[in-house]
Parts: structure tokens; sequence; C-alpha cells
């Protein structure tokens, strides 16, 4: 299941199609939002085996041992920041910068999902003070908390989902990824247009597909 949520709670349930009644998503990044743990999110380590080519290897063989890609589960990031809505944007930008990732999800005291905050927005001009701004100015901008710029509604997605539906959703909204929610609209994981394509390459043949 889809869902929308706003600083008020979940809005309403949504089909990808509805989704694009949230607006526009042209201030998103492209960069994940998460990364998985145990590994960096790029390129092979240097001597290490390529995992597509591995996984081909292992179906010539026929001991590939796989199973059909199809929910969200299966191929999202569970290992996720997020930031508090009352979070300033200074130490909203320290946790961006110190786990390097472009985005992450923002919650509410009790871990619901509310908003999404991006470097991209925080480097926007419209917001940002001219950069001969006296330091008061800055120090100000830097005070700010996360619920003012953020981005909301924002829509979610459940780790049952099927993952080609997800796609879609991504397609039609602009988005480079979906926070994952449990019931509750807490956060659980993320899911990005960067996962599906790695498990694509690592897992042949495009079961996501069949």
């Amino acid at each position: 299941m889809f869902a929308v949520y706003g600083v008020t709670g979940r809005l309403y349930s949504a089909t990808p199609d509805q989704l694009r009644r949230v607006g526009s998503t042209e201030a998103t990044t492209a960069a994940r939002a998460v990364t998985r743990e145990g590994g960096r999110d790029g390129g092979n380590e240097p001597g290490e085996a390529r995992p597509g080519a591995a996984a081909y290897a292992a179906m010539q063989r026929g001991d590939t041992g796989r199973q059909p890609l199809s929910r969200v589960a299966q191929v999202m990031s569970r290992q996720v920041w997020t930031l508090p809505q009352d979070a300033t944007l200074v130490d909203a930008w320290r946790t961006l910068a110190a786990h390097g990732i472009g985005q992450a999800p923002v919650v509410d005291a009790q871990g619901v999902l509310v908003g999404l905050l991006s470097r991209a927005e925080l480097m926007h001009p419209g917001l940002l003070p001219a950069p001969d701004a006296p330091e008061a100015t800055w120090r100000n901008f830097g005070a700010r908390r996360v619920a003012e710029v953020m981005w909301t509604p924002v829509p979610s997605v459940q780790a049952e989902e099927d993952l080609r539906r997800v796609a879609t959703a991504l397609l039609q909204t602009g988005l480079p990824g979906l926070p994952v929610v449990d019931d509750a609209g807490t956060v659980t994981g993320f899911v990005s247009r960067s996962d599906i394509l790695r498990a694509v390459a690592a897992d042949p043949p495009l079961d996501l597909w069949s």
C-alpha cells in the first residue's frame, strides 16, 4: 500500500497515479537517502568480484538458488537515517554530510513520517542568505527548524508492496526513492531507484518483470 504523510499524520492512501497529487518533486535529489549496511554505495572495491557477473556465472551452472523479486522488502535498504522535524538546519546538514547522503525522511517525536529533506533544498538559492550577508543572518538561517523547509506531504510505501508498482510510482513522481513505513507510519527503510537497479544487476535474469 502507498500512503501520503504530512505534519498532521497520514493524509490518504494512494495508488501510483494518485501520488501525482502530492505536487512537484523537482527539488528532490537523485542521491540515495540511505546506504546499505556493511558496504559503500557505489562501485566495487579493487579486486572485488562484480556481483552481476558472478550471478550470471551461477545461472549458467544452474545453482543460483534465487527467488523472484516481487516485493519492496527484498530490495529496500533497512539502514536509514531520519531527521527530527525540530532539528536545526545546521544539525540536519551535519547529519546528511556525516553519512554521505543526499536526503532523509523527517519524523515527528513518535518517529512517524512527516516529510523529506534534501541537500538540494538546503542549497536552494531562494532559501540561502546572500553570500555577503552578515554573520548573524547565517546563524539565524542555520537555527531554523527542519519543519520550516522540509518537503511535505511526502509519499511512502509499505515493505510488502509490489515492486513493479513502486518502480511505476518513482517514474511518475520523479522521486529518487520512497520511505518505507509500517502501519503506524514509522519509518523502517527506504527504497530507491538505485536499490532496484542494483538488485536487477546482481540477480539476473530479470525476475522483477516475470
